[in-house]
């Protein structure tokens, strides 16, 4: 069996959300479970990091990994979803899982995992544990893949629990309220562990401090504690932020989108909760900020891959995320703004839309995603928001559209949904846009 055959097995033998959302969410643990003790618990093997949260879960994950590296540890990072490549879900140290390690786990445990159905994240989340006991590694940071309560990640007991922030996302499971949807989140809280809350919200803080305090585990508020650290942030003139705390003097981080200022809150206030753990210095702490793709290989935040024109790519998916994207794509200075935007249909669409800057050329697709709304339906859906664009086939050639458009002084922002960016990003990585590849 090849590596692209193993995967594809993946794929075709158990349902994936990216691609059917509803259909391949399993609600329960009991499979998590069987998995667990067939491999002989192996995320009890290694201390642990647990992170959930609507928004900034992955930019957070990552950045965390990255600052225990530049402390010398050896580091498991768990996310999801993938942008080009399965392994990128699996990670030692910004190493990816070797192929050949994905090849035997399909060829070895699949007469134990076919019988009992199970899903294509039951059996990513199995792999990445059992990788990361034979890894060796000191910690791993594990980002929560739906809710918390029954994501299959919530077995692991950590040493700190993480919730970034709660908006309305993926309602059909969570709950169509702040409070329903943090209390599915607050499900990490385990007994004695300490957990972070990177947002205070009116709806939710209540929930977290009453699941808190029946579970006895001090809770810690991020906004009280950069407050209390003199946090400053400021974008740079070189497309960095600078950051400025008491603790950790002045660094540089090098996500540079302006929601990154609220993770980094988060972050600081993780690893000052899991210092009793690991030992984190100012200096690893600017070194991990600073050079957290290069150390973890973290792709889509706000990533400039091109300048004349600007060509930029972000992640952000939801309400939540746009809240802050449509203030950033409106301070980029730029002759016009060009978006090649697409959506998945089980997304709050019109929430989206109406956040969305009117002023600029929209170039509406669909991604490679089963889940992706038509281009033409999001096009008659977006003229109802005053958004102006045509719809294209693909990702990819809307894109070309856009480029073969603009003039150097232009803005090209490309996103919407996680699969919009990695259907763009594959395609340069193919070659399809020449000029970009070397930039």
């Amino acid at each position: 069996m090849t590596y692209q055959e193993a995967v594809r097995y993946l794929y075709e033998s158990a349902p994936l959300f990216q691609n059917v959302g509803k259909a391949a969410y399993k609600e329960g643990l009991e499979n998590t479970y069987l998995l667990d003790a067939h491999f002989g618990h192996p995320h009890r093997k290694y201390k642990t990091i647990h992170v959930a949260g609507t928004n900034g879960k992955g930019s957070c994950s990552h950045t965390i990994a990255a600052v225990l590296q530049a402390a010398g540890y050896r580091v498991g990072l768990y996310t999801s979803p993938h942008l080009l490549d399965f392994r990128e879900r699996i990670r030692v140290n910004g190493r990816k899982i070797p192929e050949a390690r994905v090849v035997e786990f399909v060829e070895r445990e699949r007469a134990f995992f076919e019988p009992l159905h199970p899903s294509f994240f039951e059996l990513t989340t199995a792999l990445a544990f059992t990788y990361f006991a034979e890894a060796g590694v000191d910690v791993a940071v594990v980002e929560v893949g739906l809710g918390g309560r029954l994501d299959c990640t919530n077995i692991i007991t950590p040493v700190l629990s993480v919730i970034t922030n709660i908006s309305l996302d993926h309602t059909q499971f969570l709950g169509t309220t702040l409070a329903q949807i943090a209390a599915e989140k607050a499900g990490i809280i385990k007994p004695g562990v300490p957990v972070v809350i990177g947002e205070e919200q009116s709806e939710t803080m209540p929930v977290f401090r009453e699941v808190a305090t029946r579970q006895n585990a001090s809770l810690f508020s991020a906004e009280d504690e950069a407050r209390a650290a003199s946090f400053e942030a400021k974008p740079t003139e070189d497309g960095r932020m600078a950051y400025s705390t008491a603790q950790y003097g002045t660094f540089y981080g090098e996500l540079a989108g302006t929601y990154q200022i609220r993770n980094a809150k988060t972050i600081l206030s993780a690893i000052a909760h899991v210092q009793k753990h690991f030992y984190v210095s100012p200096y690893h702490v600017a070194k991990g900020f600073a050079g957290v793709c290069e150390l973890t290989g973290l792709m889509g935040r706000w990533q400039v891959v091109a300048r004349q024109p600007m060509v930029v790519c972000d992640t952000g998916h939801n309400a939540g995320g746009w809240t802050y994207l449509a203030r950033q794509l409106a301070d980029v200075p730029c002759r016009r703004r060009r978006i090649v935007f697409g959506i998945c249909e089980d997304k709050d669409v019109d929430a989206v839309l109406s956040l969305l800057p009117r002023d600029a050329d929209y170039y509406f697709a669909p991604s490679s995603v089963r889940r992706a709304m038509p281009a033409e339906r999001l096009t008659e859906l977006a003229a109802g928001h005053g958004l102006t664009g045509k719809p294209f086939p693909d990702v990819a050639s809307a894109f070309g559209a856009a480029r073969a458009a603009a003039s150097p002084d232009d803005l090209i922002y490309v996103g919407g949904s996680s699969f919009v960016v990695a259907d763009f990003l594959k395609a340069r990585a193919e070659g399809l846009f020449p000029a970009l590849a070397e930039q």
